[in-house]
């Protein structure tokens, strides 16, 4: 339908994401992270906009990174499976094929159990990451090739290649410590082989790396292929801009046809001012802001709020460029309370001056989003709604 309806206009779409932003109260009664931060930019386009919230996957269902982003760009994340692996390798340039596997690693720390007491190494730097991740790209297993690139602090990509290679794998990362990485078992039977070799590069590695600390090992996520997505430009006539600083977040924009603009700095005012620089040359603009999520990972309910206000405080940058719809909203809640990501409702807001039917919100917080006129949607509704408010919508049928 979004390929029969979607129209060119001279209008301009902002979606702005805080990663992770949906939290919880601390205590019973208190504040969330969003509610207790001091927005009044974000307040004032509340107040003159239309709040709601959407769910990324199915009510209930926690979501990863990688299935979140794509609903918000309109994909059925249950439809349109994808691992993490391909998306960190497209965000640092690494090609994946339909028949090469690719998996994201994270460094970790083992006890003298060989269990993990730190899921990301202390989340080492980017200077001893990569003298690491040289290491592992020493490592050969007969029969196929292993490409090994840095992605970011403790994060790396390995991608296999080679014949009869399938990436129905499980992970290798058990998702909490005092227990061992698991190994990479195959989900099919096809997937036996890729398996077996993966486990072989493993066991190399391990051996590798069994001095090094704190990252003395690794474990692998989110294994997968190019999956071919449909672009952008061909379901929604838009062109595309990523303005993120993570790579998985270029990774994923690169995979649905979006351009990817590198810039210098990480703050929001560095995101925004990249933002102004290619103003010019898209109508369409995803603006990722990741430390939201890493705070709310980390149980930093403070450091959460610092980060909305700091976004807040860059706001006004944002809209002296007059975006005709502003959509400022998360991929997924991740509560400081349970530093992880959750199953919650993830709050949005959308404010389109010129056609926006205000509601009445006083605030931008999971409360008023909670009871905004636009109700509680499937993300995957999200682009639809926002290309309406836009005028890049034909009327359907007679």
């Amino acid at each position: 339908m979004m390929r029969q309806l979607a129209q060119q206009a001279d209008t301009k779409i902002v979606l702005l994401v805080l990663d992770g932003l949906g939290g919880l109260p601390m205590v019973p009664g208190g504040p969330t992270e969003l509610e207790a931060a001091h927005t009044p930019n974000l307040d004032r386009l509340a107040t003159e906009g239309t709040l709601g919230q959407t769910i990324p996957v199915l009510p209930g269902v926690t979501p990863g990174s990688g299935p979140a982003h794509l609903a918000m760009f309109g994909y059925d994340p249950v439809h349109y499976e994808i691992g993490r692996g391909v998306l960190e390798a497209y965000g640092v340039g690494v090609h994946v094929g339909e028949d090469d596997v690719a998996a994201r690693g994270n460094f970790c720390t083992l006890d003298e159990n060989g269990d993990i007491s730190d899921r990301r190494a202390s989340r080492i730097p980017n200077d001893i990451a990569l003298p690491l991740v040289e290491k592992l790209q020493t490592i050969e297993v007969p029969g196929v090739s292993i490409e090994v690139q840095h992605v970011k602090e403790y994060r790396f990509v390995v991608v296999m290649r080679g014949d009869g290679l399938v990436a129905d794998i499980t992970d290798t990362d058990p998702q909490q410590t005092s227990v061992p990485p698991h190994p990479a078992r195959p989900r099919s039977e096809e997937a036996g082989h890729a398996a077996g070799l993966f486990n072989k590069w493993i066991d190399v590695a391990r051996k590798v790396l069994a001095d090094e600390h704190p990252a003395n090992m690794f474990t692998l996520r989110g294994f997968s292929s190019d999956p071919q997505l449909p672009k952008y430009e061909d379901v929604y006539a838009l062109q595309a801009v990523c303005v993120a600083v993570y790579p998985m977040y270029k990774g994923v924009a690169k995979l649905v046809g979006m351009n990817v603009h590198n810039f210098a700095g990480d703050s929001p005012s560095a995101e925004i001012a990249a933002l102004s620089s290619v103003w010019n040359d898209h109508d369409f603009f995803f603006v990722h802001i990741k430390p939201t999520d890493s705070r709310g990972e980390d149980g930093d309910f403070e450091g959460k709020r610092q980060v909305i206000e700091s976004v807040d405080t860059a706001l006004p940058e944002l809209l002296s460029l007059r975006p005709d719809v502003l959509v400022v909203t998360s991929d997924h809640s991740t509560p400081a309370r349970m530093r992880s990501h959750s199953w919650h409702p993830v709050p949005l807001l959308l404010w389109a001056p010129a056609t926006h039917r205000p509601d009445k919100a006083s605030r931008f917080g999971e409360r008023d989003c909670a009871t905004g006129g636009l109700g509680t949607f499937p993300a995957t509704d999200l682009m639809p709604l926002a290309l309406a408010h836009a005028g890049r919508l034909r009327k359907y049928g007679a």
